[in-house]
């Protein structure tokens, strides 16, 4: 039965309407937006950081297990083969539980596994801790560009739906000091200590979490409009934005309502089956998710220290992690470059100029190992590093939530970010042995062709976004 809204009549909302003078009007910036959108990026901090603090924790792993190559990239690339489940049931889970109570339920999720990960004594025990941090991860990772792009105004909704990428290389950059800081621990208690540090910020991140409103759309798709629109005078420059916005969520949530509420398998059908225009878009998403973990990144965020040790750099295992955190120093303030240029030159040219960047950068780095030329190697990981930031790694998301239409978005979302983590499985988890069978340059080399038809596919199948309207977007992909 479709909500008319009516209960509103009768429910306080959440927020008390803000009135137009409640920001001054040199105030370049929402902030209320930017604070809601931080905080939900930042459960991504633990996707990043547990993520990548494997790429340091396994050379001291490897050594107190005593773990087989296979083993170890089993285990390294894991998290990312068994985020599928989650990533696939996010979206229903976004719709049931709200936007903000999944980012609770991964809050949870990460604090267990963290926890968990640090007290494994063998292999079995660390995949099923991995297991558990993964459903966490999973979770925040469809459901935060959702939130993000639901609750910012359109004047900084790419800085705002940057943000995600952000926090996931601060995660990853924050790993890479814990790899550096406990390296000289002993061999059975370093990687225990790299661990045991992502117990407390899932707590702390949790309470920020219960400070944020619930998405003004999940609000309209429950008819609870009054609450959506006092959500939207608060996230809104303007209360004729306000209006506007909420004009257009009630429109979207006309066309679905009702049919949810029979049946859920109404919308996987519009999805996956009809019409068309919805097929071209999740095409983009799909395809776009594709390229950017096929590009190799996986292969540079979980194995630099090797890549390094390769390149004949010292056999010195803290110098190794010392590098690796330069190089997370550098894709952390690439992303900035993006955050500032997405919204005044749109998600696509930046895409145009980022693959490119990615292949040319991957085939130095193939090259600089050929020739055993450490200073070139070091030289084109930072290359590779800053043009995947400035693009393809923070915005492909973004584009994702911004075409997909409102009753798909959940559920568009966890099907592209499913295909994404199916290919940086693939890509984690067979590294080590690609590399032995082609050679690390052959590796490299792979992922510069990779990147090369990405830059294609992004030319010739992805329309730009910049101030279009989701209505303008169909009306795009329906011709």
């Amino acid at each position: 039965m479709a909500h008319d809204g009516s209960e509103d009549d009768h429910t306080a909302p959440l927020l008390t309407p803000r009135p137009e003078s409640a920001v001054p009007r040199w105030w370049k910036w929402n902030m209320y937006p930017f604070a809601c959108a931080t905080l939900a990026s930042m459960t991504t901090v633990l996707m990043g950081y547990n993520l990548a603090v494997m790429s340091g924790a396994e050379l001291f792993i490897r050594e107190d297990l005593g773990l087989t190559d296979a083993q170890t990239e089993v285990l390294t690339g894991s998290m990312n083969l068994y985020m599928l489940v989650p990533i696939l049931a996010a979206g229903w889970a976004a719709d049931l539980l709200g936007r903000r109570g999944t980012l609770l339920l991964a809050s949870a999720f990460l604090v267990a596994g963290a926890l968990s990960m640090s007290l494994g004594r063998s292999y079995t025990a660390l995949m099923a801790a991995r297991f558990v941090t993964s459903v966490g991860v999973g979770l925040s990772l469809v459901v935060a560009p959702v939130y993000n792009a639901e609750i910012s105004p359109a004047s900084t909704c790419g800085v705002l739906s940057s943000l995600l990428d952000i926090f996931i290389n601060v995660g990853i950059l924050l790993s890479y000091v814990s790899n550096y800081a406990f390296a000289d621990l002993p061999v059975h208690l370093g990687w225990r200590v790299m661990y045991a540090a992502g117990v407390l910020p899932p707590v702390l991140l949790a309470v920020g979490v219960l400070a944020m409103p619930e998405s003004p759309r999940w609000l309209a798709m429950r008819g609870r409009y009054a609450h959506a629109r006092a959500v939207l005078s608060h996230t809104s420059d303007t209360p004729a934005e306000a209006d506007l916005r909420l004009e257009e969520i009630k429109r979207a949530v006309s066309v679905t309502v009702v049919p949810r509420s029979r049946d859920d398998s109404g919308t996987w059908t519009e999805l996956l089956v009809r019409p068309a225009f919805v097929r071209r878009i999740l095409i983009c998403v799909v395809g776009l998710q594709f390229f950017q973990g096929a590009s190799g990144i996986e292969a540079v965020v979980l194995y630099s220290p090797l890549v390094f040790k390769r390149a004949g750099m010292s056999s010195s295992d803290r110098a190794v992690l010392g590098a690796t955190v330069a190089v997370g120093a550098v894709k952390t303030l690439s992303i900035l470059v993006a955050t500032s240029l997405s919204d005044r030159l749109g998600r696509r040219p930046l895409l145009l100029a980022s693959t490119p960047g990615v292949a040319v950068a991957m085939a130095s780095l193939a090259v600089s190992l050929r020739l055993g030329a450490t200073s070139a190697c070091l030289a084109s990981m930072l290359a590779f590093v800053v043009a995947f930031s400035v693009g393809f790694g923070p915005l492909v998301p973004a584009y994702g939530a911004e075409v997909l239409p409102l009753r798909l978005r959940a559920q568009g979302t966890s099907v592209g970010t499913a295909v994404g983590r199916l290919v940086c499985a693939a890509v984690s988890m067979t590294f080590i042995s690609l590399a032995g069978a082609i050679t690390m340059p052959g590796c490299f080399l792979l992922y510069a062709g990779v990147a090369a038809v990405a830059f294609v596919f992004v030319y010739t199948r992805l329309p730009k976004t910049r101030g279009r309207s989701l209505e303008d977007m169909e009306v795009l992909f329906a011709k």
